[in-house]
């Protein structure tokens, strides 16, 4: 890319490889202070190669999604806490949708320990998490599976999930926008993510604050649409008053101040929210 110096090309190539890139590491990799890496960063940005999150940034995309073993260095200590922290509200005998999502697959991962589930999921890695457990019964969705992801897609497995009433689903979006829409990449996912929130008596998304900082071209739902909201830090102003308004149920996951880019500020938690 133009303009770029062999430094800022070498930290992009970094962030397109492993999803994310940190201020600490990069200082160190190339030996460097922490104030030029955040030069370079804030230069990637300005370029909208890049998007910044705490202590770093991630590959910024609007139209085409990081691919997902790279998705799954991003906020990989967040996704687990969201995992654990959503697996808790789900009782035993119950029965969910769990649809496609690094943030999904945690969650999965924590029900490990649950007995008496039923499990409909259209996420092969979800499947293959549950299926070996005794007390939970697993369906996958029928149809093409996406070789990226494991993700079964398509007009037969929005079906299958059409011809369920569940507890619980747990969705993820790959982006929320500040008027509150939840947002995805593949139309064709989105409306299997449509189909598990319409047969659902109760929504639980679980997503972590990247997902606020970045853009997705396909609309999956509105935020009212759900009745629980897992994520690990306080939510920005806007979308915590939307949330507060429509009565949904904010979880945090994690104990961390409400933070700038770089520089943590200590702050209370709005009142809103609730730490687990």
């Amino acid at each position: 890319m133009a303009g770029l110096s062999h430094r800022q090309t070498e930290i992009l190539n970094i962030a397109r490889a492993f999803g994310r890139v940190m201020v600490e590491d990069l200082a160190r990799r190339f030996e460097v202070s922490a104030q030029t890496i955040r030069k370079d960063l804030n230069d990637l940005c300005d370029q909208r190669s890049l998007t910044r999150i705490h202590g770093g940034a991630i590959i910024a995309s609007g139209v085409e999604n990081l691919a997902y073993e790279a998705r799954r260095f991003v906020a990989a200590e967040e996704k687990r806490a969201i995992g654990i922290a959503a697996a808790a509200r789900i009782p035993n005998g119950c029965s969910l949708f769990i649809n496609i999502g690094t943030t999904t697959e945690e969650v999965a991962s924590a029900l490990t320990s649950h007995e008496d589930l039923l499990v409909i999921t259209n996420n092969l890695n979800v499947a293959m998490l549950l299926y070996r457990h005794p007390r939970i019964e697993v369906i996958v969705a029928g149809g093409a599976v996406r070789r990226a992801d494991g993700a079964v897609i398509g007009s037969t497995a929005t079906s299958l999930i059409g011809q369920f009433k569940v507890d619980y689903a747990i969705i993820g979006a790959s982006a929320i926008d500040e008027e509150g829409a939840l947002l995805d990449f593949d139309y064709r996912e989105v409306q299997a993510a449509q189909a598990i929130i319409a047969n659902a008596r109760s929504v639980m998304l679980v997503a972590d604050a990247t997902k606020l900082r970045r853009s997705a071209p396909v609309r999956i739902a509105h935020i009212s649409q759900i009745q629980t909201f897992v994520t690990d830090a306080p939510l920005p102003a806007g979308l915590a008053s939307i949330c507060h308004s429509r009565g949904i149920e904010v979880v945090e996951a994690m104990d961390k101040p409400a933070a700038d880019i770089d520089e943590p500020v200590v702050d209370a938690a709005p009142v809103s929210l609730r730490r687990v």
